[in-house]
């Protein structure tokens, strides 16, 4: 079948995904969980193949971790999607109601956009996620997950698409795109395809948005960082810049660069460097950085790169406003967070950082859907538009204006002889 056909029989779908009935979504999504259960062994058979294939191919250790599809991987996935059937359908939902004259009431009402693109990385958990939310918010779409991936990913799908094909869902709201050039192909479906979400580095969201005429919710790079300022509680920074940096490296919202302010520099980097010593990070620090602990010499790009290692860049700074400064300069307005007990400070910086996400006293790896209630996420949106940071249930959605008269003409309007009164009403719409 082709890139064409696929994605036509998903616009065809989306048309019955967008009024499927809450309980029937949610039965789909047990289904699915179900039938992962049952057929773990042969899905981690896949991922064997791929994962041998990987190292073959000198796959990076990181990029592997994210590879590898486990027990663990599937009771997680599993329990996403259990945390998904649980939370409300964001479908029908009136966001606003007005009376525009007695008789003629206006509604704006939230939809599902329709079939989505997505091109995500080697993360096969990342295609149950992203199904799923599409399922849950009634959309149809098309996957394209990583190369290394292409055994898991395929019995993910299939797996997924007969499960929820057994549940009453349409045939074909789920594609699996399986080559390079069916991206290519892709792009130029803009009479199928409503939204692509691509997962990956700044590069390839440019590549996209300029190979397209398709809407692009980009996700590029997680360039995130640490600011631990002049008020820090130092036990509780070095804690949090541990876990931003280590927790998981090989992720978007893992830490980058830590920004020290100079007050506290001489007491918190060596207590710092020692617990990243356990970890085995490589730290590489500014001139002054590297006056108080022996690091390698940070040079301008290591400020611009995304390590996904376990590599970290460190920078002391003067006050909060060079903090600031430096993050919406070399960030990529994904999640930033402040260490501080000084309130003023941190709803300083939470203003004027130009990030989806900004924090105060918390790791930056609380960036997620799944932790954020969302459902797990289709992406990070790093974009302005109508969804920013991680992008669950209500990024998928639009919304659709129905109005409800009584024979009213607009000619009547213009002619003076009647009047709007444009009253905010506090009622669901019931079409």
């Amino acid at each position: 079948m082709s890139i064409a056909d696929i994605a036509n029989n998903a616009k065809v779908a989306s048309i019955e995904m967008a009024a499927v009935a809450t309980d029937v979504k949610n039965n789909a999504l047990a289904e699915i969980a179900k039938a992962l259960q049952e057929n773990r062994a042969e899905i981690i058979a896949a991922n064997k193949e791929d994962l041998s294939q990987a190292q073959a191919d000198d796959l990076a250790m990181p990029l592997l971790k994210r590879l590898k599809f486990d027990e663990s991987k599937i009771a997680g996935v599993i329990e996403g999607i259990e945390s998904l059937i649980k939370l409300d359908d964001p479908v029908g939902k009136t966001l606003s109601a007005t009376e525009l004259d007695e008789g003629l009431e206006l509604y704006k009402v939230s939809c599902p956009i329709g079939v989505i693109g997505v091109v995500f990385e080697s993360r096969p958990d990342a295609l149950v996620q992203i199904s799923t939310l599409c399922l849950k918010s009634g959309n149809a779409v098309l996957l394209k997950g990583g190369s290394e991936a292409a055994k898991t990913n395929k019995i993910l799908a299939d797996i997924i698409a007969e499960a929820t094909l057994n549940a009453g869902l349409p045939d074909g709201w789920i594609g699996l795109l399986e080559t390079r050039e069916d991206v290519a192909g892709m792009l130029g479906l803009d009479e199928y395809i409503d939204l692509i979400i691509p997962r990956g580095s700044n590069e390839f969201v440019q590549y996209i948005m300029s190979n397209t005429n398709i809407p692009v919710l980009g996700h590029a790079d997680g360039i995130c960082h640490v600011y631990i300022d002049s008020e820090a509680d130092i036990d509780m920074a070095v804690n949090i810049a541990v876990d931003s940096k280590c927790q998981y490296v090989a992720v978007c919202n893992a830490a980058e660069t830590m920004l020290v302010n100079e007050k506290v520099a001489d007491e918190f980097l060596p207590k710092f460097e020692a617990a990243l010593k356990e970890k085995d990070v490589e730290v590489r620090g500014c001139e002054k950085t590297r006056s108080i602990i022996d690091v390698k010499e940070a040079t301008e790009q290591d400020w611009g790169t995304e390590y996904l290692d376990y590599i970290l860049a460190v920078k002391v700074v003067y006050n909060t406003d060079e903090a600031i400064s430096h993050i919406n300069k070399y960030g990529s307005s994904h999640t930033d967070t402040i260490v501080t007990k000084n309130k003023d400070n941190a709803a300083k910086f939470m203003s004027l950082v130009d990030s989806g996400n900004v924090f105060w006293n918390c790791s930056t790896r609380f960036s997620d859907g799944f932790r954020y209630a969302l459902g797990a996420e289709v992406g990070i949106s790093t974009n302005k538009i109508h969804a920013r940071g991680p992008v669950g249930l209500e990024g998928l959605l639009i919304y659709k204006w129905k109005m409800v008269g009584s024979g009213q003409v607009v000619n009547d309007y213009s002619a003076g002889k009647k009047k709007f009164s444009h009253k905010k009403l506090n009622k669901e719409c019931e079409l």
